[in-house]
């Protein structure tokens, strides 16, 4: 009795001593954790008509913001698109969690004139020779109509996937875990969850993610991620499948994070490029987006263009 008492008393003190460990190891390391918003309206690109400029005047970054949803609409690919899409103005939108970061013109950073670098040709043939959307093909259509991947604000891609470019629909929320082999993102929108394997190796090029595959160290105060292995049909930003994302999350301080984030891809910019912008702290619940492959809306559209295709036939009275 005296011996299993004993050893039930040894287990407890080196589980309460593991956890000392590890709560011990864990404060070395800079606290990331906690719900964040990482959500502006600041162009990734520099807009042409401030191509020379840096910052905004307040009054046109006023005008720039009341602006957003005619400008998201206008990005729509057809008429009935922008007809329909009638939930892009602020009584739908969480247009009070999308800041301004500050009178920025642009979260590019590098190159100076805050644009992506150009599209070299392989990439435009590649963008070329993708499938049209077709409301005979739902493999055509977006991935984020799809439900496949929820990033509206770009070409393609996740808010979960890095790049991890804002919307301008849709606010950009996360949670960060993190312990000591392991830290998670995960994203409201649509219900994606990252994992970077700390001080890892990269999968074998063959097998390939949605999100890509992550891994990541410290550098001081710095969690660095980098992904690779993303699937060719991701895309995001027009990218291709031998995208290469380094990104730097800095606490600045106890509400602000700084994201970092620099983007190569030889078969699609001939020169890397980098954005930054902050990531703040918000103190909200993160709701389930139920949004899924599958889901009702695919079905009805193409349901909707048949029965455009039967009233055409019918003839008139």
């Amino acid at each position: 009795m005296r011996a299993r008492l004993v050893l039930a008393l040894s287990i407890v003190v080196l589980l309460a001593a593991g956890r000392a460990v590890f709560a011990q190891r864990l404060a070395s390391l800079p606290d990331l954790q906690g719900t964040w918003n990482g959500s502006t309206l600041t162009p990734l690109q520099r807009p042409q008509q401030f191509r020379d400029r840096s910052a905004f005047t307040p009054e046109e970054a006023a005008e720039y913001v009341r602006a957003s949803p005619d400008r998201i609409r206008s990005r729509l690919p057809t008429s009935l698109d922008r007809q329909m899409q009638t939930d892009l103005d602020d009584t739908f939108v969480e247009v009070e969690h999308m800041p301004l970061d500050g009178l920025r013109t642009s979260l590019i950073v590098d190159p100076a004139n805050g644009l992506l670098p150009p599209l070299l040709p392989v990439a435009q043939a590649r963008i070329a020779d993708r499938p049209k959307r077709s409301f005979d093909d739902p493999e055509t259509f977006g991935l984020a109509e799809r439900c496949l991947l929820g990033n509206f604000g770009a070409s393609g891609g996740s808010l979960g996937s890095p790049p991890m470019v804002p919307s301008a629909a849709i606010p950009s929320f996360y949670r960060i875990i993190q312990t000591d082999t392991h830290v998670l993102i995960f994203t409201e929108w649509v219900h994606d969850a990252r994992i970077v394997r700390l001080n890892g190796t990269h999968l074998p090029p063959a097998i390939r993610s949605w999100l890509g595959d992550s891994i990541g160290h410290y550098e001081g105060q710095t969690l660095v991620v980098d992904t690779t292995n993303f699937r060719r049909d991701t895309h995001n930003l027009d990218s291709g499948e031998r995208l290469h994302v380094v990104e730097r999350f800095t606490r600045v301080d106890a509400k602000t994070l700084r994201y970092r984030v620099t983007v190569e891809d030889p078969d699609t910019w001939a020169n890397p490029w980098t954005a930054e912008w902050p990531f703040r702290a918000i103190d909200i619940a993160l709701f389930s987006v139920e949004c899924h492959e599958g889901n009702y809306a695919i079905e009805n559209f193409l349901r909707g263009a048949r029965a455009d295709e039967r009233r055409a036939q019918t003839p008139r009275r």
